[in-house]
């Protein structure tokens, strides 16, 4: 690809416990190189920084993208500076990562929380792309989410904000690490699912998909579950789009219908007219794309 020099790049960061993903990225959105390290391994700060130093130097050796975005599994500050949690990965708490990476890259950091970038991702290049306001929800091991309101991610006054898994779906259901009960990760989940079926979220679905009356009637709960949840977000947020991401969305056709008819029968006409619920598109880029559209976001700003 004929790449131009007078237009902004900048690198989109995915940290996970096994792997790191990067990406350079222009402003159009094109991707122009890209590739995957191992994480150290024990993944104490001081290694993984140096690790993400090293593939952004192999990655873009002539310093043309001047930010970095990174998405961590866990909270950051709302300054997008420090990760303050970060699940699977060894010793972190409270770790300064972007001054960490500004020193050894002389290029300018913002991190968010990785379901906050794959839904970033999304809104700008995936399902959500013709939305100003929308919410992602990622259907994964827990149950993640991000919400886009006018374009820019939503984290609140203290980068917390968009925690979507963890309301409130059952007051007496089962616990959930966060202290909440019956949170909708605890229905929707593939821990969740795992639980109540001894199955993988696959297993059931092609089950399903074979007429096995018990899975059909299993996902067609599920789409009650998840469109109950949905109605408390649409109440407050009143998006234009849900975006369902994350492994269990492989299974969206048989649990579509359901949600749809759950969120038409406890939403009001009023807040959600017009709304579309969507799958995601960007799979497992999503995070890197929406880390690169967050350094994007700061450099423009």
């Amino acid at each position: 690809m004929e790449e131009s020099t007078d237009q902004p790049q900048v690198i989109g960061i995915d940290l996970g416990g096994t792997a790191i993903k990067l990406g350079r990225f222009n402003q159009q959105g094109q991707c122009l190189a890209s590739l995957c390290a191992p994480t150290p391994q024990p993944a104490y700060p001081e290694a993984v920084i140096g690790a993400m130093a090293a593939a952004i130097a192999q990655l873009d050796p002539d310093h043309r993208a001047t930010a970095i975005g990174v998405g961590t599994p866990g909270p950051a500050d709302a300054a997008g500076r420090i990760a303050r949690v970060a699940i699977n990965l060894a010793g972190w708490r409270d770790v300064p990562l972007a001054d960490g990476l500004e020193e050894k890259t002389g290029r300018s950091t913002i991190l968010a929380n990785d379901a906050n970038c794959a839904g970033l991702g999304e809104a700008w290049l995936g399902a959500g792309r013709q939305f100003r306001d929308l919410i992602v929800i990622t259907l994964g091991t827990g149950v993640g989410g991000a919400v886009i309101l006018d374009g820019e991610l939503f984290v609140g006054r203290q980068g917390s904000a968009g925690e979507l898994g963890l309301i409130t779906l059952n007051p007496d259901g089962p616990e959930c690490n966060s202290g909440n009960r019956g949170s909708l990760e605890q229905y929707c989940s593939v821990r969740a699912v795992q639980r109540e079926t001894g199955l993988e979220p696959a297993e059931l679905a092609a089950q399903a998909q074979a007429g096995d009356q018990a899975a059909i009637a299993f996902w067609r709960r599920y789409g009650q579950n998840l469109g109950a949840g949905l109605a408390s977000l649409i109440y407050v947020l009143t998006p234009e789009a849900i975006i369902l991401g994350g492994g269990i969305s492989a299974g969206y056709e048989l649990f579509l219908t359901t949600v749809q008819l759950e969120i038409e029968k406890r939403v009001m006409l009023s807040s959600r007219q017009g709304l579309q619920l969507l799958r995601a598109e960007l799979g497992n880029e999503a995070g890197m794309a929406g880390a690169a559209k967050l350094a994007l976001q700061k450099i423009l700003d």
